[in-house]
C-alpha cells in the first residue's frame, strides 16, 4: 500500500467515525422509541456502534449512513426482541414517564403527555413516525429500512399523525402552544412600556 492509499483509508476511516459520532442522538432517539427504555437504548445504540465499527468496509459510501446505522439498530433491537419473546408494555406509561422532563411553564401540549400518547401508538406507527417525523430519514430511507413499500411507510406515518392528533385532543393548529388565556396575557405583557 502506498502512503497516498494509506492516507486515503486514514481520512475515510476518520470520515466514518464523525459520521458515527454524528448520529449518535439520532440513534438514541429512535433505539429509546423502539425499546422505551433509555437503559436499553443506550445498549442498542453501543451494539450498534461496535458492529457498524466491525462492518465499515460493507457501507457504501455516497449513501445515507443514517439509514444504515437505522437499519443496524433496528435489526439488533428485533433480535433481543426475539431472544426475550416479549416486548416490554408500556400501555401505563411508566417508561414514558421516566423519561419526561417538566418545565417550568404550563403549556396545552407537554412534553410527558406527548411521550404517553406516542407510547400508546402500534410499534410499527411509533417507529416509522421517529423515522420520518423526528430523524429526518426519507420516506424512501425507511422503507428500505423496515422492508416495505413507501406506500406503506406514508400511511404509518399518517395514521400515526392522525391517532397523536386524536390522542393530544389537537383539532387545529390552535390547539397547539398556550391556552387562549396565556396568549392573552403574554401579549398584553408583551405590549405594556417597559418600567410600568
Amino acid at each position: 500500500m502506498s502512503a497516498s492509499d494509506s492516507n486515503q483509508a486514514s481520512c475515510a476511516a476518520n470520515e466514518f467515525k464523525e459520521g458515527l459520532i454524528r448520529e449518535i442522538p439520532n440513534l438514541r432517539a429512535f433505539a429509546a422509541s423502539l425499546s422505551g427504555s433509555m437503559q436499553l437504548a443506550d445498549d442498542l445504540v453501543q451494539d450498534t456502534l461496535l458492529k457498524a465499527w466491525g462492518n465499515s468496509d460493507k457501507f457504501e459510501p455516497g449513501t445515507s449512513l443514517r439509514a444504515w446505522l437505522f437499519t443496524i439498530l433496528r435489526n439488533t433491537y428485533y433480535s433481543l426482541y426475539r431472544k426475550r419473546g416479549r416486548e416490554v408494555q408500556d400501555s401505563e406509561g411508566i417508561y414514558a414517564e421516566r423519561m419526561a422532563t417538566y418545565g417550568n411553564q404550563e403549556s396545552h401540549l407537554d412534553l410527558a403527555d406527548f411521550r404517553k400518547a406516542l407510547a400508546k401508538l402500534p410499534e410499527e406507527q411509533r417507529e416509522v413516525l421517529i423515522m420520518v417525523g423526528a430523524t429526518g430519514l426519507s420516506y424512501e430511507e425507511a422503507a428500505g429500512i423496515c422492508g416495505v413499500a413507501i406506500g406503506t411507510i406514508k400511511s404509518r406515518v399518517n395514521r400515526a399523525r392522525t391517532k397523536l392528533a386524536e390522542l393530544l385532543s389537537i383539532g387545529s393548529v390552535d390547539d397547539l402552544g398556550p391556552d387562549r388565556t396565556s396568549a392573552a396575557a403574554m401579549q398584553r405583557v408583551g405590549s405594556e412600556p417597559v418600567g410600568s
